[in-house]
């Protein structure tokens, strides 16, 4: 018997009044018109980040020229390079709205796995730079001016990073952006660094001079907790890890369709921030192939219900072994190693 592949463009009648109780369509166009919906929420998230941390780093930035403040210094970096992974996340969200070629037959959804390399970067020439001045000041100290404006930026800072962190972890988790998801992160981080900054000009204004730089290192030292972070979560992304929750949810809805009768080898992979899935279920050997190709559309029907964010799925049906008969895949890997 043939094993059919499946990747269906239709609806069948008994599932349209369960998308009525939950729209969800898995024809192609609409996949598209969510993605781009997707892909819009993410710039929007993007340009209204970069506008309200553009303006709190303008502002500190202003303050640091008056005071000579190394830890609002580096948390103005902070904020700048923070601003700026706008742009190659940006240019992903941009490039993932581009159909598949016949080059990337799976789309340019990847650009954004580029884009979370660029900001684990970013970070982390954020953080030699903050540690390089505070060090430099710790061995060259000066007086910290201005100080209730230093204190007025620093809670500037908290307020714009900690909003911004806010928006873009709830923008990127409803569209699966992994890299949005770690910019917000590093955004509400960027906001403690600020309160940071806050306490060094409490001890500034106390007569201890050294507080400044000892804070600014102190900032040196969560940026790095947030750079192991944030490259975790991308170098995870860019090797197609997923959550193995998201694994067991997949087979245990396969496992409830009727017609199948086990589950194989099943596959996740993230392109971007939409899921794809690639699994082989066990059917009856004495099904036809109209008979296996049904259960393969429930199959399919059942994991785009199922799985969050997937948004494609090809179901491999295999014939299950007659009694006393090897499996012919289990056969053939004997005569391959042998």
């Amino acid at each position: 018997m043939s094993h059919p592949h499946h990747h269906h463009h239709h609806h069948p009648r008994r599932h349209r009044v369960g998308h009525l109780l939950k729209p969800h369509s898995h024809d192609t166009a609409d996949k598209l018109d969510s993605a781009l919906e997707s892909s819009a929420r993410g710039m929007r998230a993007l340009w209204v980040s970069l506008a309200v941390l553009g303006a709190t780093a303008l502002v500190q930035a202003v303050v640091v020229a008056m005071s000579g403040s190394v830890a609002l210094l580096g948390d103005t970096a902070h904020n700048t390079a923070d601003a700026l992974t706008a742009v190659p996340l940006g240019i992903a969200f941009v490039l993932g709205r581009r159909a598949a070629t016949r080059r990337f037959t799976y789309g340019y959804g990847r650009a954004e796995d580029l884009a979370g390399l660029v900001i684990v970067l970013t970070i982390a020439a954020s953080a030699v730079f903050a540690g390089w001045t505070a060090v430099d000041r710790l061995l060259d100290p000066r007086p910290v001016e201005h100080l209730p404006a230093v204190a007025a930026a620093a809670l500037v800072g908290f307020t714009g990073n900690e909003w911004v962190a806010r928006y873009r972890i709830r923008v990127g988790r409803a569209i699966g952006s992994a890299a949005l998801v770690a910019d917000g992160l590093h955004a509400r981080t960027d906001g403690f660094t600020s309160l940071a900054v806050l306490l060094g000009a409490g001890g500034a204004a106390l007569g201890w001079q050294l507080a400044d730089p000892i804070v600014g290192l102190a900032i040196t030292a969560v940026i790095v907790l947030v750079l192991r972070d944030a490259a975790r979560e991308v170098f995870r992304r860019v090797l197609d890890a997923v959550d193995p929750a998201l694994v067991d949810r997949a087979e245990q809805a396969l496992r409830e369709v009727p017609g199948v009768r086990g589950v194989g080898e099943l596959r996740l992979r993230w392109i971007g921030h939409r899921l794809r899935a690639e699994v082989a279920v066990v059917v009856d050997g004495e099904a036809t192939v109209r008979q296996a190709h049904a259960i393969a559309v429930d199959a399919e029907h059942a994991l785009l219900h199922a799985v969050p964010r997937l948004t494609a799925a090809l179901v491999h049906a295999d014939p299950a072994p007659v009694p006393g008969e090897a499996d012919p895949h289990l056969a053939l890997a004997h005569h391959t190693a042998a």
